[in-house]
């Protein structure tokens, strides 16, 4: 809560102090509802992405001494930036057809350091703080997860929206509960195996809405298995349209509080580190709720 009245009070810095003041009250109202997993070396990974590997290089008794009266540990991380928990995949990520968003050419864009354009680091500060919605299919259709391979359509989700008071607009994060995220690191085999996800229709559907973001709570963000191309949703919203994608967030919680409510709309805080030229990065996400 401390982080969100710095942030408000900086991004407010010009307005009136009554303004400020009515906004820092608002805020100390506020709920958190953190929508991270935690991660550590038993969780779930695509097979064909970089492991996760934590160590310590210096711990407390090597460093006893070194500096008076105190010992220090410092540990190195060895990981897939697009994956964590959650995790932000950038726009330049996904190529197709030898293309980029915006039609850069996927020979262009690589580099050895990293991307050389549509990196992380290029994710917009003012949206660090994004208007959001939940589209909570799994609760809508009275299911506590939606069934391995199951593809979500465009008419699941306009009747889910419809059910829980949602009107999304133009850009806005939009994140899709399956139920799936119940059994990151407490049932891998599940957790890995066939997904519910948005198919072609849904992603196209989301594309349509000019959305900012599109977020779901499984390992892939769109069904697999599916029919047709591998991987649409990401080729449809990351390389044709701009629009970023997170996967891996927790939203069992959120899911229950939102319940609760007449509505299933909320604040969004994702705030990637600025990594020059990473295809993704793990993010701290939360959703800031009245």
């Amino acid at each position: 809560m401390k982080y969100i009245l710095l942030l408000a009070a900086l991004m407010f810095t010009h307005s009136g102090l009554g303004a400020q003041a009515k906004l820092l009250e608002s805020l100390s109202k506020a709920r958190v509802i953190e929508l991270n997993h935690v991660w550590d070396h038993n969780s779930p990974l695509l097979s064909f992405n970089p492991p996760y590997a934590l160590a310590l290089m210096d711990n407390h008794q090597d460093t006893q001494g070194m500096i008076p009266e105190l010992s220090f540990a410092a540990d190195i991380m060895y990981f897939s930036g697009q994956h964590g928990a959650p995790n932000l995949d950038a726009i330049g990520h996904i190529g197709h057809n030898g293309q980029t968003y915006g039609g850069i050419s996927t020979d262009a864009i690589d580099g050895a350091r990293g991307l050389k354009d549509l990196g992380i680091e290029q994710y917009p500060r003012e949206r660090l703080l994004n208007r959001a919605a939940l589209l909570d299919v799994a609760r809508f259709k009275g299911v506590s997860h939606l069934p391995g391979g199951y593809e979500i359509t465009v008419q699941d989700l306009q009747d889910t929206a419809k059910a829980q008071q949602v009107r999304i607009k133009a850009g806005m994060s939009v994140l899709i509960r399956t139920g799936f995220g119940q059994f990151f690191n407490t049932d891998n085999a599940t957790y890995l195996g066939p997904r519910p996800g948005p198919g072609q229709g849904a992603a196209q559907w989301l594309a349509q809405q000019h959305v900012f973001l599109a977020g779901s709570d499984q390992l892939s963000f769109e069904v697999v298995p599916e029919s047709g191309t591998r991987f649409p949703a990401h080729r449809i919203l990351l390389a044709q349209h701009g629009i970023y994608i997170v996967e891996n967030l927790n939203l069992e919680a959120l899911s229950e509080a939102l319940a609760k409510g007449k509505s299933n709309e909320f604040m969004l805080v994702l705030n990637p580190p600025r990594v020059r030229g990473a295809t993704g990065m793990a993010v701290n996400a939360f959703a800031i709720l009245p």
